[in-house]
């Protein structure tokens, strides 16, 4: 499809598109056209219902006082049901809050996923930003939704609030041995290093070529030139492989959706596969130093 006709496509598809002026000149980035259709609707209004029935349920913890709301917002948590609930509805402030806020949060997710790949088919592009949403969305089902169900309780799961999940963390991590020990966190955590240091070699190249217009990368897309020439040759002088300006990306979104897939593993085998992995890095022998504690 050629620029002038994909233009005319464009225009075409979204006539009906509202601007929302009163956000233009707040950033450098595009925040326009806003074009929500049914998925985004349905993932904009299940978000705000999400946030609504969380701030009902803090507002409840402080007594309504909007004061001690602000002042105490970084520790506030809407709590999962206790154990004793298993997978049960519990009452609103037992948890029940809770239920339904995470019911209306999933919604969402799972709704502006499909959003992102509907907006990709009606511009004609692959849906590969949707594909690698769903690395994440497979992660927050893991947290919140697999391993609680596979434990037969949702108190598995994380609290929502600032907080909330940094003690989820911690207390996770403690009840199932040392999760540094888990060999996918340990795959998980060798992906989000190698994506940043590949978006890091990436950024410096264009960087160094800056000179070249490599940084006009709408143009040098459309018509590849000196920039991305050299771009590449340095590239491969210095890191001694080849990379081009989709490849480089296509490895970096590799190793980001790896850092999600194998934390997501991670979670769903800890507790019904392995209930202490601690013992398991003692019995896999990679525990050095602290063999003799070992069981």
């Amino acid at each position: 499809m050629t620029t002038e006709v994909y233009r005319e496509s464009f225009e075409r598809r979204t006539k009906t598109v509202r601007y929302l002026r009163f956000l233009e000149g707040l950033a450098d980035t595009q925040v326009g056209p806003i074009f929500l259709g049914m998925w985004g609707t349905v993932a904009l209004f299940s978000y705000l219902l999400s946030a609504f029935i969380t701030a009902i349920g803090f507002g409840e913890q402080v007594g309504w006082n909007p004061i001690r709301l602000v002042r105490e917002l970084p520790v506030l948590t809407l709590y999962p049901p206790p154990p004793s609930y298993g997978l049960q509805l519990a009452p609103l402030q037992e948890g029940g809050y809770w239920q339904i806020a995470t019911f209306f949060l999933t919604v969402s997710l799972i709704a502006w996923t499909f959003r992102a790949w509907t907006r990709a088919v009606a511009n004609g592009l692959r849906p590969t930003v949707a594909i690698a949403f769903t690395a994440a969305l497979f992660l927050y089902a893991a947290i919140y939704i697999i391993h609680p169900i596979s434990m037969n309780s949702w108190n598995e799961a994380p609290g929502h609030g600032l907080a909330a999940i940094l003690l989820w963390t911690n207390h996770f991590s403690v009840k199932y041995g040392n999760f540094y020990y888990n060999p996918f966190h340990m795959v998980s955590i060798f992906g989000l290093l190698g994506s940043a240091v590949i978006l890091a070699m990436h950024g410096a190249t264009i960087l160094a070529t800056l000179a070249y217009n490599a940084h006009k990368e709408i143009d040098e897309i459309e018509k590849s030139d000196e920039g991305t020439h050299r771009a590449q040759l340095f590239w491969r002088w210095v890191m001694g492989f080849n990379a081009t300006a989709h490849s480089i990306h296509v490895w970096a979104l590799g190793f980001a959706s790896l850092t999600a897939v194998a934390g997501a593993i991670g979670v769903i085998a800890t507790g019904w596969l392995e209930p202490n992995w601690y013992l398991w890095g003692c019995r896999a022998g990679i525990a050095p130093g602290i063999q003799a504690a070992c069981p």
